[in-house]
């Protein structure tokens, strides 16, 4: 996000020393993380000084790297406390459907499965009954997989043996397939970082759908990109895949996701794919 107006560049500065311990998600050196934040060891040794007398950081005795103290797990918290991922999202998918022009939806896991809590419509009008309160099925939508991939197996399974028992007589959108081809489809989202449909479970409508983490590595929402499949691209290489992924990543990293600070505490269930930040979207006339 760029913020216009002249800063403080001792602040800015500062910020990229602490950036960098971010990113790394472990005590580091002074030499190192000076690199790492592009200030000269010296500079940094000076900022880190200051940082530790307010325990922004601290030092190691005996090593002598420099990690994350206690008043940034306080402002961590405090951030946590304030913050709604419901909606942080939602304000974000407006900007998301009118960049894409596609149908934006934002599904929770609730009582009966994956539940719509909101719908963004973009400029490609989609003629899908989809309105918030819509239950997904979890094999037969885009939405479903990507839960079913990226919620804890013991939370989706209890829902996930209802739906294959009933069949076809479950009331949700989608028909259900099978455990095979769920298990199928849930190791490519885990690969790809999202899951697609194709003219499923409605004929010529495409779909993409990625999760969104917490700081503790839980899948908190998927997001889903709905659209004609003459306009929805859902290959691994499109823009709109690129898009999708980019936006959940950065909304992943609102709300405190760090992979690698959730993998240096317990081996996460699957660790959604990195996708390079893609430029704004050109739509066709």
């Amino acid at each position: 996000m760029s913020i216009d107006g002249r800063g403080v560049q001792s602040v800015e500065v500062g910020g990229r020393i602490l950036s960098a311990l971010v990113r790394a998600g472990r005590p580091l050196m002074l030499r190192e993380l000076a690199a790492m934040a592009e200030v000269a060891p010296a500079q940094a040794h000076a900022y880190l000084l200051s940082f530790r007398k307010i325990q922004l950081v601290e030092q190691d005795a005996g090593s002598g790297r420099y990690r994350l103290g206690p008043f940034a797990l306080q402002l961590g918290i405090a951030r946590m406390r304030s913050f709604d991922p419901l909606r942080l999202a939602g304000a974000a998918v407006v900007e998301l459907a009118e960049e894409t022009g596609l149908m934006v939806t934002i599904a929770v896991w609730g009582t009966h499965g994956p539940t719509i809590v909101q719908v963004q419509e973009g400029n490609d009008q989609v003629h899908v009954n989809v309105r918030a309160g819509t239950v997904y099925s979890i094999t037969g939508t885009a939405t479903g997989k990507i839960f079913a991939a990226f919620m804890p197996s013991k939370i989706v399974e209890a829902q996930l043996a209802e739906e294959l028992r009933k069949g076809a007589r479950i009331q949700s959108v989608g028909t259900p397939t099978s455990r095979k081809e769920l298990e199928a489809e849930v190791e490519k989202a885990k690969r790809l970082g999202y899951a697609p449909t194709e003219s499923k479970p409605v004929t010529g409508i495409n779909a993409l759908a990625a999760p969104v983490f917490d700081h503790s590595g839980q899948m908190q929402l998927a997001i889903t990109l709905i659209g004609p499949t003459g306009v929805l691209d859902v290959g691994p290489d499109s823009a709109d895949a690129k898009t999708l992924l980019a936006f959940t990543r950065r909304l992943s990293a609102e709300l405190g996701y760090t992979p690698h600070a959730v993998e240096a505490v317990a081996e996460p269930e699957a660790a959604p794919a990195q996708a390079a930040s893609p430029g704004r979207r050109r739509r066709s006339a």
